[in-house]
């Protein structure tokens, strides 16, 4: 099994001076995360659909051997609710299309009140289609979807049931696909100018988690990639927490906050919509009702 370990997210200035070099430009944050892990989770592709100039600097600043995930922008999934959608689609499939051949899967992420059967109806009649062209993932937050009619349904189209860990709920980790996706995602109890350094004691909860991917690398052989995406929410430091999460599958941990290889010629070339994203890290109990 191929592992794929990393953050959600990169561009946080509360890990300028700890993850990233003091005086590294905020244009060489990506280029420098890319030299140490191997794979990113694009959150912000949630909250607005790229310029296909931003997706091709994403692409030029990394290396060939890099890897993304996406998740689907919010109007299609929690705005629309997957009705009458077929113009945001079009627009995040092109938008994405720089990137096809570094992106691991789409993400697509449900609201929280969105059951199985509005949530299955949504995927086989409305406007949404799946572009055959991506992988896709489906994220869900209510109990009804931990069922083997979902499962059976995430099988026969060979989408991967997302493991997510919220501190309000847990995804059994069921396999439905040739790859599995963990999103250690927690809560909104770590105040951002905590982040930086490990806050909260996950290490039993991961250990669970790493030791159901060793078992599925063992004895399922057709899963062929295990991805791992880490909240800054979720312990207080996504970096460290992918770190360790490396170490429990028997990898090498990654070092930063050193001088890395840069490469020599990047495109810096800044594009408008790049200072309309947002830069504070949400999770997803920032949509469920309190």
């Amino acid at each position: 099994m191929q592992f794929y370990i990393g953050t959600s997210g990169w561009s946080y200035s509360s890990w300028q001076g700890i993850f990233y070099p003091e005086k590294l430009e905020q244009k060489w944050w990506l280029p420098y995360y890319s030299q140490v892990f191997e794979y990113v989770e694009l959150d912000s592709t949630f909250y607005q659909i790229p310029s296909k100039a931003m997706v091709k600097l994403w692409n030029a600043r990394t290396s060939p051997k890099f890897r993304f995930s996406a998740k689907f922008p919010r109007v299609i999934t929690h705005e629309k609710k997957f009705r009458n959608c077929e113009k945001e689609l079009e627009m995040f499939y092109n938008a994405m299309e720089p990137l096809k051949n570094k992106l691991l899967t789409l993400l697509i992420q449900f609201p929280p009140y969105f059951k199985i059967k509005e949530g299955l109806e949504a995927l086989r009649q409305y406007d949404f289609f799946f572009d055959e062209t991506y992988r896709y993932a489906i994220e869900v937050r209510h109990p009804s979807w931990f069922s083997d009619l979902a499962y059976n349904f995430f099988k026969n189209n060979n989408i991967s049931l997302v493991w997510n860990q919220l501190d309000i709920i847990q995804t059994p980790p069921v396999v439905t696909s040739d790859f599995v996706y963990i999103r250690l995602i927690g809560d909104r109890s770590i105040h951002e100018s905590d982040f930086g350094s490990i806050q909260r004691d996950r290490i039993q909860e991961m250990s669970k988690w790493a030791d159901r991917l060793k078992e599925i690398q063992k004895y399922e052989r057709n899963v062929k990639m295990g991805m791992v995406a880490a909240n800054n929410h979720y312990a207080g430091f996504g970096p460290s927490t992918s770190n360790a999460f490396r170490e429990m599958l028997g990898l090498n941990p990654v070092e930063w906050g050193i001088d890395k290889d840069l490469p020599t010629k990047v495109e810096f070339e800044e594009v408008r919509d790049h200072k309309k994203r947002p830069v504070k890290q949400t999770s997803l109990s920032d949509f469920i009702p309190k």
